[in-house]
């Protein structure tokens, strides 16, 4: 029976990008220049920030599983310093 490798799921994948947009300069900029409004209604209740160019989940996704997430044995542990220097 193999090793098993460590994985992080999609899910948890996806709601890190949730937390990390929902916190974004972009999104609270696009807020602030809609005055904190509908810019169809102008409700100001449950507002949400829509993309006009929607990103490809499932491409971030990937590339993150891919580059980011890589397999223990790809992965290099460096000092602050060191890994400054690597760049």
């Amino acid at each position: 029976m193999g090793k098993r490798l460590p994985h992080t799921p999609r899910s948890q994948i996806r709601s890190a990008l949730r937390q990390l947009w929902m916190r974004s300069r972009e999104r609270a900029a696009a807020l602030k220049r809609a005055g904190r409004r509908c810019e169809q209604c102008g409700s100001k209740d449950h507002l949400e920030v829509h993309h006009l160019e929607p990103p490809d989940w499932n491409l971030m996704l990937e590339y993150i599983q891919r580059h980011l997430l890589q397999e223990p044995d790809k992965l290099e542990v460096l000092c602050r310093e060191c890994h400054e220097e690597e760049g």
